[in-house]
């Protein structure tokens, strides 16, 4: 079997905002997007759009935000639903992938990088996103 390397566009699920990161399987990294602005959850899909249109992903990670004990939440749902919007919008396959303490670890990387506590303007929802899709690629078998 060849193995393609693919594109992954990996998303952090949120309410105002929803994170966005570009990865490539044949590294495993990925790369913050611009976080995309959302009303209750529901995205602003002409930023989507246009990320899609950039990119060209071959398929989509979206962090399903999980309760520690591993059980389904309220955001779980959204998270899933706005996952299957993806796929009927885009048509491509969509991971899910457990997202938590993503936001947690990315908050300390920002702190670690510059040395602040001060999260604004520091694009915690698209590093979560990073965090999220490259953990999902390295879970990959090749």
């Amino acid at each position: 079997m060849v193995y393609k390397p693919q594109t992954l566009i990996g998303f952090d699920f949120g309410l105002r905002w929803i994170g966005s990161a570009v990865g490539q399987t044949l590294t495993a990294t990925a790369t913050a997007q611009t976080a995309v602005t959302a009303k209750d959850g529901i995205p602003r899909w002409e930023e989507i759009d246009k990320l899609f249109s950039i990119w060209q992903p071959d398929a989509i990670v979206v962090g399903l935000p999980l309760n520690m004990d591993g059980s389904k939440s309220e955001m779980s749902h959204r998270a899933r639903k706005f996952g299957n919007r993806l796929h009927g919008r885009f048509g491509l396959p969509v991971h899910f992938a457990d997202e938590r303490l993503s936001s947690f670890e990315a908050k300390g990387d920002i702190i670690a990088d510059s040395g602040s506590r001060d999260f604004k303007g520091q694009g915690v929802d698209s590093r979560s996103a990073v965090i999220i899709l490259e953990s999902w690629m390295r879970g990959l078998e090749v």
